[in-house]
């Protein structure tokens, strides 16, 4: 499960936080005291719930709410307050739940198991392999992309770990020392649409973001060796000094792995 605390309070949401790792603690669990903060975060990751304060000096949390439900329309809001006097708009919002602070690990266990959009536990799971030779494997069957070169692309993405990539860097990564023309920025844009078509067509078109001449991963949207290894998780893969050995730019990573 990934949730999302909202609270001008940061002891309210290390309270909440610290909650929902006691109930889940294989999820993803954030906490934010600042509302545009909260929005950009919904708007770039996949959010089950949220549990949002009402009082909030940057914005009301009824109209954040009603904006987080823009964003994911499925998404499941519990409003955490102290006040019961917005019960009734609350419950206007069809949310998920209205709990009263401070709320018990009982109390939110109540409201999990009432939640009105289920939970979708069915997606594909995609695990991306960078140790040894770069591979993306979605329910344990290796991906297939049309063209070598979007599968390379593709890696340099899961490399820059999330970052926006431009079309001129993207360039540079597969046509090494060769000039930025029209027929590559071409040929850039119909890798990225193979990416992002491979994907759609496996019900994971989400896996990667696009921004004008950019293109990112999802890195929460994936289970990969390399950030495992990044984060102190042995699980997914152990290095043992061959990091996406098909594509000589991924050398320069070789060291820096070595040396953590």
């Amino acid at each position: 499960m990934r949730t999302l605390t909202i609270d001008d309070r940061q002891l309210a949401v290390n309270a909440l936080v610290s909650t929902m790792k006691e109930i889940d603690p294989d999820g993803v669990h954030v906490g934010l005291i600042s509302v545009s903060e909260a929005i950009a975060f919904v708007r770039d990751h996949h959010t089950d719930v949220v549990f949002l304060d009402v009082e909030m000096p940057e914005k009301n949390g009824l109209i954040v709410a009603q904006e987080l439900k823009e964003l994911q329309p499925d998404i499941n809001i519990i409003f955490v307050t102290g006040h019961d006097e917005y019960a009734l708009d609350a419950h206007a919002l069809y949310v998920s739940g209205y709990l009263t602070k401070p709320a018990s690990v009982e109390d939110v266990r109540n409201a999990l198991s009432n939640l009105r959009n289920p939970i979708q536990s069915d997606k594909p799971k995609v695990f991306i392999r960078c140790f040894g030779y770069f591979e993306v494997f979605v329910d344990g069957e290796p991906l297939v992309f049309k063209r070598s070169k979007s599968k390379e692309l593709l890696a340099y993405l899961v490399d820059s770990n999330g970052a926006f990539c431009s079309t001129g860097e993207l360039i540079g990564i597969l046509w090494e020392d060769e000039d930025i023309t029209d027929s590559k920025l071409s040929q850039i844009r119909s890798f990225i649409s193979d990416i992002r078509k491979t994907f759609d067509k496996v019900g994971l078109g989400e896996v990667i973001k696009k921004e004008y001449n950019a293109i990112a991963i999802r890195t929460d949207r994936v289970d990969c060796d390399y950030y495992n290894f990044l984060s102190g998780n042995a699980e997914g893969g152990t290095f043992m000094g061959e990091y996406m050995k098909q594509y000589a730019w991924a050398e320069v990573r070789v060291g820096e792995l070595m040396n953590m």
